[in-house]
């Protein structure tokens, strides 16, 4: 899916879709991500921003497929708990705000790049992003919703007090908090539970996913 998200302004647009589709033909002749990437990065000479964008965003058709059956639809989360992978989903959610470039990966996951080269520090669009989130939280009528934050972030924890905060008044049951271990935290919920993340590890981990800014970004 890769092609589709380039355009003229992008460094080398074709070089990314065919590196796109030399990855995925290794991938499927189950030659290693790592390498698959590396080798197709040197081939066509890319940028360490547009090797990133490939790991992000190619996959096998068996790791899509397998992604893609645990992904609910936006309008299944009724009266279900749901696990928020904190700033995996508010990142992407600022990228979106800012008219930031996102990318819909192989596995149909939305993606940014945002959080691997910036430090993140909040700002206006971070409560935006809160905001946007709660609201979509709300609408779906969830049973209960945790949002898990980094402890490692800066100011997480003044974070977590704002989003319990904004919970609160939106009458949302469920809580945010800080943790050291928040993919442990999530890989480890109840089989029934729904987790909110784009994090490819995770959601191979997990049994029921959605994605969050991508039902945002619909609307």
């Amino acid at each position: 899916m890769i092609g589709n998200y380039l355009n003229k302004k992008d460094r080398q647009p074709e070089m990314m879709a065919k590196a796109a589709t030399d990855i995925r033909y290794l991938l499927e002749r189950g030659y290693q991500r790592e390498s698959s990437i590396r080798f197709a990065g040197d081939h066509y000479r890319l940028g360490r921003n547009e090797r990133y964008i490939l790991a992000r965003t190619v996959f096998s058709s068996e790791t899509s497929m397998e992604r893609k059956k645990k992904k609910l639809n936006c309008g299944e989360l009724k009266g279900r708990t749901v696990l928020i992978d904190g700033y995996n989903v508010l990142i992407t959610l600022e990228s979106l705000l800012k008219g930031e470039r996102t990318w819909l990966a192989d596995d149909s996951f939305l993606r940014d790049i945002r959080g691997v080269f910036r430090n993140h520090s909040n700002d206006d669009v971070t409560f935006e992003a809160v905001e946007k989130m709660l609201s979509f939280v709300s609408r779906s009528k969830v049973k209960e919703a945790n949002v898990l934050l980094d402890t490692q972030m800066k100011n997480s924890g003044e974070l977590a007090a704002f989003i319990r905060k904004r919970m609160q008044e939106l009458e949302i049951t469920g809580s945010a908090m800080t943790s050291r271990h928040v993919d442990y935290d999530l890989k480890n919920c109840y089989i029934s539970d729904v987790v909110a993340t784009a994090d490819g590890i995770i959601i191979d981990s997990v049994n029921n996913v959605i994605d969050i800014p991508a039902c945002i970004s619909r609307e």
